[in-house]
């Protein structure tokens, strides 16, 4: 082989594959972080029936090893000069499958999918609720541990996995009996693709992966006997949660041809956080993809939140554990393309423009709640609206009003989350398609009256799993080396300047009135379907 005389096999390469929620894609990283060769294909989801969403396992897997074998290819080098692989995946979306065959008992269930809904809604009005987060607030007035101040405002959401579990093991005759009989392995996307990569020898997920169920104690860092005594949850069918940063095996060589260390599994919002270097205390992230998320680096501490902030584990790498305090908004990419089926654009890059050739919105309010609204409002029953049409209203106007909708979600997240955290804000960096969206970007940065770094690549997952990988195998040395190797394309900088009492950024006050029409318009929204 020539190629091994000049010397050109010798350099080693970083793989990392972002499964998320549309698209599976897999970037291969040099020393410079630089993408060499990149390959994506579409995730299928399926709606058996409304509000049900799936994914099917083997068709997610197929679509693994494609991108892989379809990125090396494309950088042109040889799988054998890949370093390591690193993963990273949409959060909550499991499987069950059976430990001894290792065929699933049903398809991936989405952490979009509603079927639990109602389960859900009776569990958080439940007498044993009600006596469980009386029982805890008692306990933080004796002890002052923030956690029983935390369980003592415990909701259940249909975004954690508890309860759609919950409902497979009832509703899957083989599921259950796979539980009665200990044959069971339940797993995230991520403890299927190990599981797969590694025919069948590990069972496992990490710390952020496992912190995003809803099943697991972020304070004793192991999934939750007491929850899951409470539900009727078997532990025996739970993965074993691993460092984020792990040799966590190496895929089978019939796979790939050769063995790939696998050295990263992460939860995709913090791989993203990662990726982009919040490495610090007051770090924040906005991703904004499908939906809109937004982290904050707590530190070594998990952040107790009272507005339906999350608090995860970032990463855990070594003895040192990050967590962070998320809030998010789920329909901000569902609503830019339901605008574009709708034939309001034509292409994406188009809207930003579009925003900006009107003044503003003339009086049109957007309601981006096709499922539900989060954080700090968390009603499921909301619905999508537009609101205050009129004749004269054009598609800009339209456009406008959704493009403003996204922007008005962030500063509402952001609001809650310098209410909730009480840390003070280091910096603010963003990724995920919309973020290359300047008119949402510079309206985010007027309404939080803080400059906005947006980075050259918004595929942050993806570098941050291979960050972690890399960190692993020795290919980079430190997070210090891996903050010289980050990008900015562009800087977005508050307009308007900072009025007394006021902070900056609010266009001096001209959007404080079409912000309070959006508030309203979004009251009106809630609580719209009988059923959710």
């Amino acid at each position: 082989m020539g190629s091994h005389r000049n010397g050109l096999s010798k350099e080693r390469f970083i793989l990392s594959v972002d499964v998320g929620t549309t698209s599976i894609r897999c970037h291969v990283y040099d020393k410079e972080a630089k993408i060499k060769g990149s390959c994506a294909t579409k995730v299928v989801s399926l709606y058996p029936e409304p509000g049900l969403v799936e994914m099917d396992p083997e068709a997610l897997w197929q679509g693994f090893v494609i991108v892989v074998k379809g990125a090396v290819q494309d950088a042109g080098i040889h799988m054998r000069q890949v370093e390591a692989l690193g993963i990273s995946t949409q959060r909550s979306t499991f499987t069950t499958w059976d430990r001894k065959t290792g065929v699933p008992f049903h398809n991936f269930i989405s952490w979009q999918d509603l079927r639990a809904a109602e389960l859900v809604k009776s569990w958080n009005r439940s007498c044993t609720m009600k006596v469980i987060q009386g029982t805890m607030k008692v306990l933080h007035l004796l002890s002052r541990q923030k956690r029983f101040l935390a369980a003592s405002l415990l909701v259940f959401s249909t975004q954690h996995v508890t309860f759609r579990l919950l409902w497979a093991i009832t509703h899957y005759k083989q599921l259950s009996e796979a539980v009665a009989e200990g044959n069971c392995c339940f797993g995230t996307v991520d403890t299927w693709l190990l599981y797969k990569l590694t025919k069948g020898l590990v069972h496992a997920t990490d710390y952020s992966n496992a912190s995003t169920t809803g099943i697991f104690d972020s304070y004793q860092m192991c999934w939750s006997g007491f929850l899951c005594s409470l539900v009727s949850l078997p532990l025996s069918i739970f993965p074993k949660v691993l460092n984020t940063g792990h040799h966590f095996g190496s895929t089978d060589p019939s796979i790939f041809g050769v063995s790939i260390p696998i050295m990263s599994v992460m939860a995709d919002q913090q791989a993203a956080m990662f990726g982009q270097c919040c490495f610090d205390t007051g770090d924040v992230k906005i991703t904004m993809g499908t939906g809109t998320f937004m982290d904050i680096n707590t530190g070594s501490k998990p952040h107790t939140s009272v507005a339906g902030l999350y608090p995860l584990v970032g990463w855990k790498i070594g003895s040192e554990v990050v967590y962070l305090a998320e809030g998010n908004a789920a329909d901000t990419g569902t609503a830019i393309n339901w605008a574009q089926e709708l034939e309001l654009f034509s292409d994406v890059q188009q809207t930003s423009a579009m925003a900006y050739s009107v003044p503003d919105s003339d009086g049109v309010c957007f309601v981006p709640s096709f499922s539900g609204l989060q954080a700090p409002l968390n009603d499921p029953k909301a619905c999508a609206s537009f609101m205050g049409l009129r004749p004269s209203n054009t598609k800009c106007h339209l456009v406008r009003a959704i493009l403003e909708s996204v922007a008005f979600r962030n500063k509402q997240l952001y609001e809650t989350m310098l209410r909730e955290t009480n840390i003070p804000i280091n910096k603010i960096r963003v990724d995920g398609g919309v973020c290359t969206n300047d008119f949402v970007m510079q309206l985010t940065a007027d309404l939080f009256g803080r400059k906005i770094s947006r980075p050259q690549y918004c595929e942050m997952s993806c570098l941050g799993a291979a960050f972690v990988a890399g960190l692993g195998a020795g290919f980079w040395r430190s997070q210090e080396d891996l903050k010289k190797l980050q990008t900015t394309d562009k800087v977005f900088m508050p307009r308007g300047a900072a009025q007394p009492g006021r902070a900056a950024g609010h266009l001096n006050g001209e959007y404080i009135p079409v912000l309070q029409s959006w508030e309203r318009a979004i009251r009106r929204s809630m609580n719209w379907y009988s059923k959710p």
